[in-house]
């Protein structure tokens, strides 16, 4: 049995980081298909030296996105697919400002029709908001800032889910420090394609059970036989 239930994946950028660069492979990660997939970076946690440098180019980058109908090759973000996932990004960005986030983007008179939903940024985002805790399966980015590595580990694993993991450092000590105690069941590291055929697609936690592709997926096709083999020494014949 293999299941994919879902991901509230975080996206983590060190202190190293040009907030440009980060920045832009953060709203590559964030806006595929419009949010709509689960190994969208949900939970965008940066350090708190680059985090307003890191928020500007964000929203520069968001802002350079295209609207329209999916079909059309020109058109970053379509729509939502239905309207009640419109209500429910609407709902997750009002609980997200009445409990004190910053909306700095996300002007949703501009949707080019009912069932769009305008990209979306959030500063000052808090563990208790709908933004942290749920996937939004939406173009809603909510932005964290941290301290030290201690904290975004903590913040980092801070939910249920437990799918995918983004990692922005060119620090090979961080790295490792983080491959190791994120928990999660795929980690990418400085790059925002982390799925194909050779890779054991899954999460832990209340993410999933079970592995799709590599050596691992067809391990979910195969029945272990154990042999326990005895007297050797006694054993002839070729």
């Amino acid at each position: 049995v293999s299941l994919e239930l879902g991901g509230n994946a975080p996206f983590i950028v060190g202190p190293d980081m040009d907030p440009r660069e980060a920045a832009l492979a953060a709203v590559a990660a964030k806006f595929q298909t419009a949010g709509q997939d689960c190994l969208a970076a949900n939970r965008i946690l940066v350090h708190e030296s680059i985090h307003d440098a890191f928020v500007g180019h964000f929203a520069e980058g968001m802002a350079a996105l295209s609207i329209g109908n999916g079909m059309q090759s020109e058109v970053d973000l379509g729509p939502l697919i239905h309207r009640q996932a419109v209500e429910k990004a609407t709902a997750i960005v009002d609980d997200a400002v009445a409990r004190g986030a910053t909306l700095v983007a996300g002007d949703q008179t501009r949707a080019p029709g009912e069932n769009y939903f305008m990209p979306t940024l959030l500063t000052g985002v808090t563990p208790e908001m709908k933004v942290w805790r749920e996937e939004n399966f939406a173009p809603v980015a909510g932005v964290t800032a941290y301290r030290d590595e201690e904290e975004v580990i903590t913040l980092a694993n801070d939910t249920e889910y437990g799918l995918a993991a983004y990692v922005y450092t060119h620090d090979i000590r961080r790295i490792w420090k983080l491959l190791r105690a994120l928990k999660y069941g795929m980690v990418s590291v400085n790059s925002v394609k982390m799925t194909g055929p050779p890779v054991p697609f899954g999460g832990v936690k209340q993410s999933g059970l079970g592995r799709e592709g590599g050596r691992s997926g067809i391990d979910e096709y195969l029945e272990t036989k154990y042999y326990c083999l005895g007297g050797l020494e006694s054993v002839s014949g070729s």
